[in-house]
């Protein structure tokens, strides 16, 4: 009874925050650099931030796809410069995987690369799928065995996340992706008992939308476990243009007191390894810049009435 109570008075006053206007500076909207290319150079940063920051994105979502594609301590002083906070993703390639004991330990290795980049760049995550290679599905028996293997393989990567003030924002992908973890529900059962200060979930609205009956639900049952958040349309394309509610999922976020960034993820097709990997095998706009533009615009307006 008085967790129900607390609960509504938690609600309520949520509910007032909005209705006051204090939602509109509650994220910052970022854009991942997959929009446009893979994989990424310091090249091509330099010619993506001014033109992210210039449109009035707040953060710029950095995939480390190999150690050294990018430099990190360049990148930083980039961002410094013209006023732009990181995001960091983690990439899950064929040859990385926990779950696999030949390939446990340099995927553990990778992931902590990862995180001394996050540190370097200011990410306070490093958010993707820190399990398995995507695409890699099988039949799981025994689900709890196999989660148990996972906290084993991920354990001293959390340990060295937080030690970096960094948490591994790990995320749940789509029944096409992956057969380990789906939704929420999954994820936290799977992860529980980790260090909590290392790690939390990443949130993806394309995969919700396809593994989830409810994306507000699924928000408010991951509650202060959420880390990161990405959104796309159901497509892959801006969000607004697609049968998201995106009024409930955002009131949703709002009530989980999630104050990280909302980054679109999207994928240009142009590029063929990148297009394979996440089988974007067409435009989802009339240019990957009106994609960046047009997601921007929808979620300040979105952020806006939900403030009103």
């Amino acid at each position: 009874m008085l967790f129900g109570f607390s609960r509504h008075i938690l609600d309520f006053c949520v509910d007032r925050t909005i209705s006051a206007g204090y939602v509109r500076s509650m994220w910052d909207i970022g854009i991942n650099t997959w929009v446009w290319a893979s994989p990424l150079t310091n090249r091509d940063l330099a010619a993506l931030a001014p033109k992210i920051r210039d449109w009035g994105f707040d953060v710029v979502e950095l995939p480390v796809e190999s150690p050294g594609d990018w430099d990190p301590h360049q990148a930083s002083d980039l961002l410094a410069e013209i006023g732009l906070k990181a995001s960091l993703c983690l990439v899950m390639p064929p040859g990385r995987d926990l779950l696999d004991a030949d390939q446990a330990s340099e995927t553990q290795v990778y992931l902590r690369h990862v995180v001394d980049v996050a540190a370097i760049v200011g990410s306070p995550v490093a958010a993707g799928p820190a399990y398995s290679s995507v695409g890699r599905r099988w039949w799981i028996e025994d689900r709890a065995q196999v989660y148990a293997q996972l906290r084993v393989g991920l354990a001293p990567v959390v340990e060295y996340a937080a030690s970096k003030a960094v948490r591994i924002a790990v995320e749940p992908l789509n029944r096409y992706e992956t057969s380990l973890l789906n939704t929420v529900e999954q994820a936290l059962e799977a992860l529980e008992g980790l260090p909590e200060q290392g790690w939390g979930l990443a949130l993806d609205t394309y995969h919700m939308n396809i593994e989830q009956s409810s994306c507000a639900a699924a928000v408010s049952a991951a509650g202060a476990r959420i880390a990161h958040v990405q959104v796309a349309g159901n497509d892959r394309g801006a969000p607004g243009r697609d049968g998201q509610d995106w009024a409930a999922f955002l009131r949703a976020l709002a009530r989980s007191g999630y104050r990280g960034p909302l980054c679109v993820e999207s994928f240009t097709p142009e590029v063929p390894a990148l297009a394979t990997a996440a089988c974007s095998w067409r435009p989802v706009a009339v240019s990957q810049d009106a994609l960046a533009v047009d997601s921007l615009e929808f979620l300040r307006t979105e952020i806006a009435r939900l403030g009103g």
